[in-house]
């Protein structure tokens, strides 16, 4: 907000680009765009499913990431028959697309392109005949203010919902049109840059995963088990009673709570970890600093000399997918001790060794790079959006 002369409050953002002046006005959601969904009897089963290319994506929340639509997941297709069915969800080019049910409510994605007929899930609605500028809308409502708003007007409890008569009261604050298109395409190529620098860093883990089984498929040793060169050890968790002793676990509420706590540093630094259980079961890491683990890790101590740890930590996580196979149980699975301490390695000299784990080690150090400008031009975003918009 600004003041005029006369110190009246006025209605404008922070920053502003320098050509434009006057107050920005107030509307309601439901006065720019008209907010659709699937209308309940026109939901659909599992008999109106079908398989790629006999019929039309229904899009959900999964297929919502960072503000823009994605086709990479596993898109559910339904009838051609669904989708003639419910004309005013046909999703155009254009369009915003806002999560109104579940644990993701208030996720939103401006529909740049489509690769096939799109329509909706019920988790989900579209906003059409938007009396604004299309992405800028889509940005706005992407703002802390917008979202705080819908925090405070969800309802449900295992399963947040949004009505949609309740989205449409959100009062929207917007200048006028040539402001919008300007803005609009200012935050775009923010976004640009942003998507341009999330290829950068997949498309240099795809070449570091090419390069690595290049490396490791070409390179002769001697095949191993696991626990023929480290100790698996499993993190542990620590009686409540023991916590008084040490002063090194958590302690909550100024006194040390009974049981279930864990050692915060039960893994030190340069080590590397398998997750034990859980939905990211079998992910391999190397852990530079010391973490607390818990129950839910193991931790490969005593690796023998003759093993380069870069190099064991390089080669275990060109397995990842491998290692993920030797999980057990559903819902959230974990990893036997005794399965994985049968899983083969290749052992090679050391001076090959770590010849492969420093070049490899180089590349991890690129993407740690390109990550850590990721992160900038995101919070630079997130700041002007917070100084551009009211």
């Amino acid at each position: 907000m600004a003041t005029d002369n006369k110190n009246k409050v006025l209605n404008v953002p922070h920053l502003r680009f320098p050509e434009f002046s006057g107050e920005w006005e107030k509307y309601r959601l439901c006065d720019v765009a008209s907010i659709v969904g699937r209308i309940g009897f026109r939901g659909y089963t599992t008999n109106d499913i079908v398989t790629k290319g006999k019929g039309a994506i229904a899009l959900s929340p999964t297929n919502i990431e960072n503000n823009k639509l994605t086709y990479d997941k596993d898109n559910t297709y339904i009838s051609f028959y669904k989708y003639e069915e419910s004309p005013e969800i046909m999703i155009k080019q254009g369009d915003v697309i806002f999560v109104k049910t579940g644990s993701t409510v208030g996720k939103v994605a401006y529909v740049d392109k489509l690769i096939c007929k799109t329509t909706l899930n019920p988790q989900v609605v579209v906003l059409k005949d938007i009396q604004c500028d299309n992405y800028l809308l889509s940005v706005l409502m992407s703002t802390n203010k917008f979202q705080n708003a819908i925090r405070k007007i969800i309802v449900g409890g295992a399963v947040p919902t949004l009505s949609q008569a309740a989205m449409g009261d959100i009062v929207v604050t917007m200048p006028q049109a040539t402001e919008q298109e300007k803005l609009s395409k200012f935050i775009s190529l923010l976004d640009d840059r942003i998507a341009t620098q999330n290829k950068i860093i997949e498309d240099l883990k795809i070449l570091k995963s090419a390069i690595a089984e290049r490396l490791f498929n070409s390179t002769d040793g001697d095949i191993l088990s696991l626990s023929d060169v480290c100790i698996i050890q499993k993190g542990k968790q620590v009686n409540g009673e023991d916590l008084s002793e040490t002063g090194k676990f958590y302690v909550m509420n100024g006194g040390v709570e009974p049981s279930g706590y864990y050692d915060q540093c039960n893994t030190p630094a340069n080590t590397i970890s398998i997750s034990e259980g859980g939905n990211s079961c079998g992910y391999i890491q190397y852990n530079r600093d010391a973490f607390w683990s818990g129950g839910h890790c193991y931790t490969l101590n005593n690796i023998q000399p003759n093993v380069c740890k870069l190099y064991l930590y390089h080669y275990l996580k060109s397995q990842e997918s491998s290692i993920m196979k030797l999980r057990i149980g559903t819902g959230l699975p974990n990893i036997q001790k005794k399965d994985l301490e049968k899983f083969h390695i290749l052992l090679t000299s050391k001076a090959i060794q770590e010849s492969i784990s420093a070049f490899l080690t180089t590349i991890d150090r690129k993407i740690t790079n390109e990550d850590m400008l990721l992160q900038r031009f995101q919070k630079g975003k997130q700041y002007l959006l917070r100084q551009m918009f009211i």
